[in-house]
Formats: C-alpha cells, structure tokens, sequence
C-alpha cells in the first residue's frame, strides 16, 4: 500500500522494517528514532538517579533516567528508595534498549 502511494511506513517491527527497505518503501524505525534522541552517557560522566529496586545480582540496585533507560548500581542495594550520584563505569546497547552500569559516587570516593 505504502509503494502504491508513495507513503512512509512507521513501525517498531524488525521484520516490516526489512521488507520495506527491500521493496524500496521510505521506513521510519521508531526504535532508531527512539535511540537517536536518547541522551548519550560515557564511562566516567556521574548521574544523579533514584534507585528503585533490587538488581538481579546480589547488592545490584535499579534505576532508569527520564527516558526509560535501566541504569544497574553496582553496590546499590543500601541506597533503594534514595536519590544518589553514580558513576557510569560501562554502557551496554542490547536489541531491547541500552543499559548503563554505574557504582555510587559515595564509594569512589571512599577508596
């Protein structure tokens, strides 16, 4: 339909998305969109973030940014329920999203 109209499909679905650039349709991937407007976060930068909730590993703590992005504390168990400053020690990007891994400020300072 889109090739008979000369439209623009907008989807999330990997698969559409493939098909579209093979007929030679205009895509517009909303998980490319979604990660371009993402902000971008290094090793070494420091967040402030609110863990919420146990890590799967154990003393792990969980939080996310404004924009849904997980960020998994290290050490961050003690600190659920509270707002701390972190430090990025790795940046992971997965099929599902990206995920940071971060340690508490207050412990890098302590060594």
């Amino acid at each position: 339909m889109a090739q008979l109209i000369s439209g623009v499909v907008v989807t999330n679905d990997f698969n559409l998305n493939k098909v579209c650039e093979f007929q030679g349709v205009s895509v517009l991937n909303i998980n490319d969109l979604a990660n371009a407007v993402k902000p971008v976060v290094l090793p070494g930068e420091e967040l402030r973030v609110q863990v919420i909730k146990d890590g799967k590993e154990q003393n792990q703590g969980v939080g996310y940014l404004d924009d849904g992005t997980m960020i998994v504390v290290e050490e961050g168990h003690r600190y659920i329920g509270k707002m701390i400053d972190v430090i990025i020690t790795s940046v992971l990007q997965t099929s599902a999203g990206r995920m940071i891994f971060a340690k508490p400020k207050l412990l890098e300072k302590a060594l």
